[in-house]
């Protein structure tokens, strides 16, 4: 499987998270790699902030600083987030080492979950899609989640 992202260095990362963060990333950057940046980034550099606690309203105030809605059918997703976040700690805590931010996502980019697909392998659409899913955490519906 080729990546389809590749960042090439832990600055790249440590800009999207900040631009993330202070709601000057270009909507535009704001891609499935760029998210998975911001969160690792979130982990590993920004330890006074609960990545699962904060995360939602950063995400929410980043989507309104660059005119997407949020609303039952768009913008912030909370199954989404949660994932993504249970997949990265995860990540990070499988690794060797300590690789830095970039390494760390292109081995992430490699990974069945660089593809933006990756949540269909634990939810249907039709769950993951629903309103319940975008408001709040719902249980896989496929498999378990697990790295």
């Amino acid at each position: 499987m080729a990546a389809l992202y590749h960042y090439s260095s832990e600055a790249e990362i440590i800009r999207i998270g900040e631009r993330f963060f202070d709601r000057t990333l270009p909507k535009a950057e704001w891609t499935h790699g760029a998210h998975w940046a911001a969160a690792f980034w979130l982990i590993a550099k920004r330890p006074d902030i609960d990545p699962e606690r904060d995360m939602p309203d950063l995400i929410r105030r980043y989507n309104e600083a660059t005119g997407t809605v949020n609303s039952d059918s768009s913008g912030y997703h909370e199954t989404i987030t949660q994932a993504s976040l249970i997949v990265a700690r995860g990540f990070l805590a499988a690794q060797e080492g300590e690789p830095s931010l970039d390494e760390l996502c292109n081995r992430l980019f490699a990974s069945p979950f660089g593809e933006s697909d990756w949540l269909f392998d634990y939810w249907s659409k039709e769950v993951l899609f629903s309103v319940k899913a975008r408001k709040e955490w719902v249980a896989p519906d496929i498999k378990p989640l697990a790295l």
